[in-house]
């Protein structure tokens, strides 16, 4: 169960940066990608694109 559970926190914290991205917030939404960049120990290079290319819109 902890594996799913994970999973889920990955999510949320995914869905959250993207719902506040969506807002105009992409400082937050970049504050989520670094927490889960610090706890993955692995660069999210494609959402962190999204967001860059999302900002100047």
């Amino acid at each position: 169960m902890k594996g799913i559970r994970k999973m889920l926190d990955k999510f949320e914290n995914a869905m959250a940066a993207a719902a506040f991205a969506e807002a105009g917030e992409v400082g937050t939404a970049k504050e989520f990608i670094k927490d889960e960049q610090h706890q993955r120990k692995q660069p999210l290079k494609r959402i962190n694109a999204s967001l860059v290319a999302n900002s100047s819109r």
